[in-house]
């Protein structure tokens, strides 16, 4: 700017160096445009120095105070803030299954299951959240230098592995209230799942706690596989009564052999499931603009260009 006195050339060049640095930085295709329009609004063309500086001065001004209320507002970093709603929503999963444990082990209502399935649903309302503020940390993990990129992706998978057991813990809540309508129900079989539960909820406590340690290896800590096998005794016990078992009765308790099952698949983070099956981003968190501005300049290009041939070929 000092060559070209914030004409045109000089605001041109600021407006492309500051996408490339937003590109470069990849904080999105919405941020790629919004950069460079506001260093555009801020420095315009044909502005005089000292107008355009002290626009300048008060834009920097401005972002820094607002870093600074934000810090505070969010003390911890994108990643901190996941792993705080990993375990929020991992201890309230855990909660719930002690307590339909613990109401299954006695006579459990139809009023005490539909309590259940009421703060599973919420549980289930949370997933929208989790899933924004882990998308989040691992676009803030692409160019911050204070997070690694690999500590984000694994709270990511993270993340949808407690998606995957929320929607598991509904489904046993959801089983479990109809059962509360069945009058044949097996004491001993209400204890083994009842036995079952509680083992399930104690897995989640445990994964809870590992996901907050820094060091950890998710793949290699064993609650998969000792869930797993109290599912696997779950079953062996309902084949061992199936004779005593109505088939109604049968189907709904393997069922929730399959949740218990579907949930230990997703503590166990290196399950397919979590990291072969691309997770759509979250609704509330689609960008701005419907296309890809630079997809939206490249069509518009060949168009321009494939119009120009036709006219020139006539």
């Amino acid at each position: 700017m000092h060559y070209f006195n914030f004409g045109f050339i000089a605001v041109g060049a600021t407006v492309f160096l500051c996408s490339v640095v937003a590109r470069g930085l990849r904080l999105g295709e919405v941020a790629s445009v919004n950069v460079p329009v506001t260093a555009l609004i801020v420095i315009g063309p044909g502005l005089s120095g000292s107008t355009a500086t002290h626009r300048l001065s008060s834009t920097l001004i401005g972002a820094a105070i607002a870093i600074v209320f934000s810090y505070f507002s969010h003390a911890k970093t994108p990643a901190g803030r996941t792993i705080d709603q990993i375990s929020r929503i991992g201890k309230k999963s855990a909660e719930l299954l002690i307590e339909m444990s613990e109401g299954v082990a006695s006579s459990f209502t139809q009023k005490q299951a539909g309590n259940w399935l009421a703060k599973a649903r919420l549980l289930v309302e949370e997933i929208p959240d989790l899933r924004s503020q882990a998308i989040e940390a691992r676009e803030y993990a692409k160019w911050s230098p204070l997070v690694e990129e690999q500590e984000a992706d694994a709270l990511y998978v993270s993340g949808v592995a407690i998606e995957h057991m929320v929607v598991q813990v509904r489904t046993i809540a959801r089983r479990l209230f109809d059962a509360s309508q069945d009058k044949a129900r097996i004491d001993i079989v209400n204890r083994a799942i009842a036995h079952a539960l509680s083992a399930t909820s104690v897995a989640i406590s445990e994964k809870i706690e590992l996901i907050k340690l820094p060091e950890h290896d998710h793949a290699k800590d064993g609650i998969a596989e000792e869930l797993q096998q109290v599912a696997d005794n779950l079953t062996e016990e309902l084949i061992l009564r199936n004779q005593q078992l109505p088939r109604d009765q049968f189907v709904r308790c393997i069922s929730l052999v399959s949740a218990i099952s579907i949930i230990a698949a997703s503590l166990d983070e290196s399950s397919p499931a979590l990291r072969n099956v691309k997770t759509p981003e979250d609704a509330s968190s689609q960008p701005i603009m419907g296309y890809s501005p630079i997809t939206k300049t490249t069509k518009w290009s060949k168009r321009m260009w494939i119009a120009t041939r036709k006219f020139l070929l006539r």
